[in-house]
């Protein structure tokens, strides 16, 4: 969770070690091939040219290959490796703004002399850097700690499944629901049971629904409308907050692409209308105790 400047929060899944590392060895793949390109493309300046020439050649490719090339990429495409293009990942400041050249710089040097391929105590540095990542919440190394940085998942997070439609007669009630209670586990309970109760026998299915309204009846508030079926109830509950979760995530998803400074699509999602929330038994919603 970031706030920008306009003090709204937004909700920036970070990176962690495992998607992190295999951008990393996509970019080292694409590194050792541009090393070897580079390489040839200096041999025809080594002819006839002494050997400190050479050895200053070699400074040069190295600095070109580890340092200018990944930073003018990752300056360029606003925090971007091919690594990290490939699985989604961006490189941003810890506020949620886009990265410049200075934290491009700066990730880049404190890698190069730390980290990879770790000029100072080379295995040594390996593990310190490993350990950082791990032991930061984030999953920041060194050298987003000394760039003010943090990588994150910039796409989407795919649909969540079926979600069951909100009954019409329940559309109002369901507006002035306190969701704050209601336990992610219990919802997703909830969420199976009736997308799946045409599969359960009797009594097992209506024993099942009576104890999940009643879960859910005491982690909600107000009370469902006299005589409402259960299966009515438990399908305005999910679907309301559904509702409310897309539109969260609508929200912060334009705060982040405004931050970002990048266009960016909204996700769109539809579901398909349940009847009586997939063919379930009606049964009325237990008193709260």
């Amino acid at each position: 969770m970031v706030v920008d400047g306009e003090a709204v929060a937004v909700e920036l899944r970070p990176a962690r070690l495992g998607s992190r590392m295999l951008a990393f060895l996509i970019d080292l793949t694409l590194l050792a091939t541009f090393a070897v390109l580079v390489a040839f493309g200096t041999v025809p300046l080594l002819a006839g040219r002494s050997s400190a020439f050479a050895d200053g050649l070699g400074v040069v490719d190295l600095v070109v290959v580890l340092i200018a090339g990944p930073v003018a990429m990752e300056t360029l495409t606003g925090g971007r490796s091919v690594g990290k293009l490939a699985l989604g990942l961006r490189v941003v400041r810890v506020d949620g703004g886009p990265v410049g050249f200075r934290q491009a710089l700066t990730r880049c040097l404190v890698g190069f002399a730390v980290e990879w391929p770790g000029v100072a105590v080379p295995p040594l540095s390996w593990l310190l850097c490993l350990g950082v990542m791990v032991g930061q919440r984030a999953g920041r190394r060194l050298g987003d700690l000394a760039a003010g940085t943090l990588v994150i998942h910039e796409r989407s997070p795919q649909s969540l499944g079926w979600v069951p439609a909100m009954p019409p007669q329940l559309a109002a009630w369901a507006t002035r629901l306190d969701l704050t209670g209601l336990d992610d586990h219990v919802a997703n309970t909830v969420r199976h049971y009736l997308a799946r109760n045409r599969q359960l026998a009797e009594p097992a299915r209506t024993r099942l629904g009576l104890a999940l309204a009643g879960t859910v009846a005491r982690q909600t508030t107000p009370p469902a409308p006299p005589g409402t079926p259960g299966w009515a109830y438990l399908a305005a509950v999910l679907a309301e907050r559904h509702r409310r979760s897309m539109h969260r995530m609508m929200v912060r998803r334009q705060t982040a692409v405004r931050i970002l400074a990048e266009p960016a699509a909204i996700p769109v999602q539809r579901h398909r209308d349940g009847d009586s929330a997939r063919g379930g038994r009606d049964f009325t919603v237990p008193p709260v105790p």
